[in-house]
């Protein structure tokens, strides 16, 4: 689709090829969460949403309440994990019935005061076994049994664990580690409640190199948006969105001339540059310019030259034909991806994804 301004294409159908690539790897009996935080990698959670559950996802997940809530809102009804809530935003998440994870003393027992009207309010119990980020100790499941069963408010829905580095072939030892820490937390809890909670351990890159650690759901984020930690696994997955824009003014620089804001670009020779309707405002940070970073012309790659302004940012075309108001792609197509557009100044998919700002016009297609 051609476009006349700045805009983020978000394709279902590359959404749906990714998700039964994810499929294709489990068991049938395995149930998918499927991450849609930081609105849906930067894109259109909503929209994101609303297409998984129509495709049958068991659960979403999200990072705050307040993404949860925007979904209800919306009409979404299926599971929503909340995978780091806060203090304050508890009785919000109770209200649109929203699945806390619950991973310190601290928020436990808040959660228990705030739902002690409830009956057996689902939770989920994260537990840290190497990450380091959140989660109970395992050694703490004794003292979070006993806390649980002073009331009957909240009930253990699910009981998870966060890999470190399940893509790296290097840290097999360590990944094994955690997944036997997980196994004994399972078995710890089960053994003293008599109940088996929805175990989920394995991001995507967890079940290409741990298919036997599926227990009964797994979480997939980056891969459902068309990218993951593995270059043969990209092959086989399509990029959902794709961001656009156009050449506002063209300029021809003679040689000696400068360009853009501190004077940081000087022609070495005649240069013919493009000035394009996006900047660091937009997510297109100032790591990129002077030479750093690219855009696709025509299928070629272009590079962004000067400083990259707040609203703006120039690239050179001296070698290509094209004109005023002639489509840019910034990343996300099959010859220029967002790991492409990242990798040039040394960072990640998921950084340039999640950094778009929400003024560029997003389309559903």
């Amino acid at each position: 689709m051609a476009v006349l301004e700045t805009t983020l294409e978000i394709h279902l159908k590359n959404l749906s090829h990714n998700l039964r690539f994810i499929r294709k790897h489990l068991k049938h009996s395995t149930k998918i969460l499927a991450v849609v935080k930081a609105s849906g990698y930067g894109s259109d959670a909503v929209g994101i949403s609303k297409h998984l559950e129509q495709h049958q996802v068991d659960y979403l997940g999200v990072a705050y309440v307040n993404e949860g809530v925007i979904l209800r809102k919306a009409g979404i009804n299926i599971p929503i994990l909340v995978l780091h809530p806060q203090e304050p935003n508890l009785s919000t998440l109770i209200e649109h019935q929203l699945e806390p994870s619950i991973y310190s003393m601290r928020i436990l027992k808040k959660m228990m005061e705030t739902s002690k009207n409830e009956i057996q309010y689902p939770i989920h119990l994260k537990f840290n076994s190497g990450l380091n980020r959140l989660g109970f100790r395992p050694e703490q499941m004794n003292e979070v049994i006993k806390e649980l069963q002073q009331l009957s408010c909240l009930k253990v829905k699910g009981l998870y664990s966060h890999l470190a580095a399940s893509e790296d072939h290097n840290e097999k030892e360590f990944t094994s580690k955690q997944i036997s820490v997980f196994e004994h937390v399972c078995k710890e809890y089960t053994d003293f409640t008599g109940e088996s909670p929805i175990r989920h351990l394995l991001n995507t890159s967890g079940v290409m190199c741990y298919p036997g650690s599926q227990y009964d759901m797994v979480r997939t984020g980056i891969s459902l948006y068309g990218y993951s930690n593995d270059p043969l696994i990209d092959t086989q997955l399509k990029p959902v969105a794709i961001l656009k824009t156009v050449i506002s003014q063209i300029h021809i620089l003679k040689k000696g001339m400068t360009l853009g804001y501190n004077r940081a670009y000087v022609a070495k020779k005649e240069t013919i540059t493009a000035t394009l309707p996006i900047g660091h405002a937009d997510g297109i940070g100032r790591q990129y310019g002077n030479g750093n970073g690219y855009v696709s012309i025509q299928g070629n790659k272009v590079p962004i030259i000067g400083n990259v302004c707040m609203d703006m940012m120039m690239v050179d075309i001296t070698q290509i034909e094209c004109k005023e108001g002639d489509e840019v792609i910034v990343f996300g197509d099959d010859n220029w991806l967002a790991e492409d557009f990242a990798s040039s100044v040394h960072t990640i998919s998921y950084e340039i994804l999640t950094s778009i700002a929400s003024r560029i016009k997003r389309v559903i297609i």
